[in-house]
């Protein structure tokens, strides 16, 4: 089966375009699962995430509901602020002089991804917990200490599934792609396929593979390369894109051939900014949430199982 969403249920566009008027921010995930079978979180790349707010997401969600949750950014060696850790981590860590962490002892680290993984547990209980997103920054590139740095990850998430997305093209190179999927196979990881603009060395290279028979993983962030490298603004300028129909079928015998490799795979959009509605429509809608509705309608057209 193959599901499709948004990696957000959030974010300002989906929040003003997508749920109707008058709808309780505290209610809009339970209107978007009636909508989207899954979701990707971003919230918990900023902040490590608490119990009681997961518990929350699992009790406005249906069974069968999979929420993939990204990863806190200290977990994938992006430098975080001081102030969002907790109080038993921030007294072991040195802030820098604009008030960051950015490389604590590798036990302040293990202990961000014990407290992590306990604050997913209502999920994880309830069957909803689908895999932890390691987003690693375009700095991380391929070497002795990045492999053994995954390696060491993978241990720490323990029985959790992990997704790994690189932003340094060398990754998926000709000359490193054989080795990095094929670390990730050794680890059960799962290879994240991303699509994004032909940028320089921070855009990675669409390769569709599947490392794991279990899941397969795709991201779409948009085809803006005037956007992608910016400084300064938000990921709503970045990733600012509509996918056209015939965008979104280039994307049908790519999703087919991960369907006949792993037992589910998920498709989610990242691009999320508004863009113009369709004529007799809403003035504006989500980029996101369109596009995912329109590549379910794709999939379903040729053949494909949708959830």
């Amino acid at each position: 089966m193959i599901r499709v969403g948004t990696c957000s249920w959030a974010d300002e566009a989906l929040s003003k375009h997508f749920y109707p008027r008058g709808v309780p921010a505290r209610e809009r995930l339970a209107y978007y699962a009636e909508h989207f079978s899954t979701v990707e979180v971003d919230s918990t790349y900023y902040r490590l995430p608490d119990e009681s707010i997961v518990r929350g997401w699992d009790e406005r969600t249906p069974d069968g509901f999979v929420m993939h949750v990204k990863a806190f950014g200290l977990m994938t060696r992006h430098p975080v602020k001081a102030d969002v850790l907790p109080p038993e981590i921030r007294q072991n860590v040195e802030p820098d002089a604009r008030g960051r962490v950015d490389r604590p002892p590798r036990e302040v680290r293990a202990q961000v991804f014990r407290l992590f993984r306990e604050a997913l547990e209502p999920l994880r209980a309830a069957g909803k917990l689908g895999g932890i997103l390691m987003q690693f920054p375009s700095y991380i590139v391929p070497k002795d200490s990045s492999y053994s740095y995954l390696e060491w990850a993978r241990e720490q998430l323990g029985d959790d599934v992990m997704l790994v997305e690189f932003r340094h093209r060398d990754w998926l190179a000709d000359e490193h792609r054989a080795h990095t999927l094929s670390l990730l196979e050794s680890l059960g990881a799962v290879h994240v396929v991303t699509d994004s603009p032909d940028a320089g060395k921070t855009a990675v290279p669409t390769v569709v593979a599947a490392t794991s028979p279990e899941l397969a993983y795709v991201r779409l962030h948009g085809r803006n390369a005037e956007t992608w490298n910016k400084r300064g603004g938000g990921a709503q300028e970045r990733f600012d894109y509509l996918y056209s129909e015939e965008e979104l079928e280039e994307f049908v015998e790519p999703l087919r051939e991960l369907d006949a490799a792993a037992q589910n795979v998920y498709a989610f959009f990242n691009n999320n900014n508004r863009a113009p509605g369709p004529p007799g429509g809403p003035e504006w809608v989500s980029q996101a949430a369109t596009n995912a509705q329109q590549l379910k309608k794709l999939l379903d057209v040729n053949g494909l199982s949708v959830g």
